[in-house]
């Protein structure tokens, strides 16, 4: 697996108003490093690095070097403006290189079943992540899923996926990936307004919502 090195100080005057802000306008990224049942410790990043580990993506591992020493992390959340959208906290989580770990995973689809051509059929991505168990180094990016062998009567689920060498599926194995539909039809025209109107029964009444809007029932709705 892909590996960084990033710099990274102490963060002082925690829980000083405006320090944060300083932190920012001078081009840095405040953060945390926490796990291994070991001592939080607030951290600085430089906007630049934390870019570059954006860029490299998911589950890649990062080793920061700090004044004391160097420490082996995961980012597990990062936070962004919300209108600026650039970053402004970032999270890392300890890891160990000899033990195995469980973490997330985006799932990417590629390949096309042949009931898309044949059927107009339409893949609905259910499942877009999986929770794994692997060591560190041996934990992908993103796991991809081959579309191939689906079809209309069979979709894809976790257990199908063929997992990288080294990582273990913890996700339900029954859990949908992927599966395909058959575009619904067009509703048929109204019927004439002088047609004899059938009474309706109770079973194909519909409801009225709270706003007296009629509704359909569980069954006109699939």
């Amino acid at each position: 697996m892909e590996e960084l090195n990033v710099t990274a100080s102490l963060r002082e005057g925690i829980g000083v108003k405006g320090a944060l802000s300083k932190i920012r306008a001078e081009k840095n990224v405040p953060g945390v490093i926490y796990g291994s049942h070991k001592e939080p410790i607030s951290i600085t990043v430089s906007l630049k690095d934390v870019e570059k580990i954006i860029k490299a993506g998911k589950n890649t591992i990062v080793e920061v070097a700090l004044p004391n020493g160097k420490e082996q992390v995961l980012v597990k959340e990062i936070q962004y403006h919300v209108v600026k959208d650039s970053p402004i906290h970032i999270d890392f989580q300890r890891v160990s290189l000899t033990d195995k770990m469980n973490v997330v995973v985006p799932v990417k689809l590629i390949g096309e079943a042949a009931d898309v051509k044949s059927y107009g059929a339409l893949v609905e991505h259910i499942l877009r992540e999986i929770e794994v168990k692997a060591l560190v180094s041996a934990i992908p990016h993103e796991i991809e899923v081959d579309m191939t062998p689906m079809t209309i009567n069979k979709g894809i689920v976790a257990g199908d996926i063929k997992l990288p060498k080294g990582v273990e599926l913890v996700t339900d194995p029954q859990a949908p990936v992927a599966h395909l539909m058959i575009p619904k039809e067009e509703e048929a025209p109204a019927p004439a307004a002088d047609a004899a109107a059938e009474p309706e029964s109770s079973s194909t009444k519909g409801k009225k919502d709270e706003d007296g809007n009629l509704t359909k029932n569980a069954e006109e709705k699939k």
